[in-house]
């Protein structure tokens, strides 16, 4: 079962900036579309951004959309998420999450998604 692992979540003033990072722990994340998806509290998870395997097509959602890239290094296993000019809304706990595609297509269903992390915190500060 493929493990998803998060970093980057922290807090930070609106206004500012971070840079989420996913890398897999059994097998390359070169094989997966991956994706963004976020969840404040007591509210639905929300898509927020993916890429496919090839890094060459991405999706975004309309609230993050000029503001928030995303990316991948397929040379050193990882894909990123960075955050520019925050807003106290973007405040939620991010999670990485992938699955099996071909080489061109980006997955934008929440539910497509097959492999998970376990999230990180993103407190963004009014």
């Amino acid at each position: 079962q493929e493990q998803l692992v998060e970093s980057g979540g922290g807090l930070v003033q609106a206004g500012g900036s971070l840079r989420l990072s996913c890398a897999a722990s059994e097998h390359s994340l070169s094989a997966y579309a991956v994706g963004w998806i976020r969840q404040a509290p007591g509210k639905e998870r929300e898509f927020v951004a993916a890429i496919s395997r090839s890094g060459g097509s991405t999706h975004y959602a309309d609230s993050v959309k000029g503001r928030f890239t995303i990316s991948r290094d397929n040379a050193k296993e990882l894909v990123y998420l960075q955050m520019n000019n925050l807003k106290p809304e973007d405040t939620a706990t991010y999670f990485c999450a992938a699955a099996i595609r071909l080489l061109t297509v980006v997955v934008t269903t929440i539910e497509d998604f097959e492999y998970w992390g376990q999230g990180t915190q993103v407190t963004v500060a009014a």
